[in-house]
């Protein structure tokens, strides 16, 4: 199974690249993982939300092939703990899933069509986090979830 990580948004922050690109690399200890970086146009700027969410979802559904496993992350997903992330993972490699693609939507979420599109709707927490943040999470969560599987020093139960 491999592992994409796909958002919407601009290159990472500085700050924040390396650590993602360090647990990046982690997750490709037990998965083949990249990330996916979609640019939204210049020319969007202004737009209305809903408007905004529509060019996004036509950017985000291009990419998505049609055997991807799409996880979308939204606040109104659900909730999971790491020892539950880490075992609902392990049973989407059982059922042998070519692609886990896990997506961040843009400042404004997701599109209806996107969310429709997506086999599982997770959310990372109730709370709100910056997007550049929320790449950082996820990349650790995921790679945390692997530790896991592999009964890994990494997390403490």
């Amino acid at each position: 199974m491999k592992i994409q990580l796909l958002c919407i948004g601009k290159e990472n922050n500085l700050n924040i690249k390396t650590g993602i690109e360090e647990f990046t690399l982690r997750i490709s200890r037990y998965y083949p993982a990249e990330w996916k970086i979609i640019s939204p146009s210049k020319s969007w700027t202004g737009l209305q939300e809903k408007a905004l969410k529509v060019k996004e979802a036509a950017l985000i559904l291009e990419r998505i092939r049609k055997d991807d496993y799409l996880v979308a992350l939204d606040e109104k997903g659900i909730l999971l703990s790491s020892a539950k992330l880490a075992s609902w993972i392990q049973s989407r490699a059982n059922e042998s899933i070519k692609q886990l693609v896990f997506l961040i939507g843009g400042a404004y979420g997701l599109d209806e069509s996107v969310l429709k599109r997506a086999n599982f709707i997770w959310s990372l927490s109730p709370l709100t986090f910056p997007h550049q943040l929320v790449r950082l999470i996820l990349t650790e969560q995921v790679y945390r979830a692997c530790t896991i599987i592999k009964n890994e020093k990494y997390h403490h139960a």
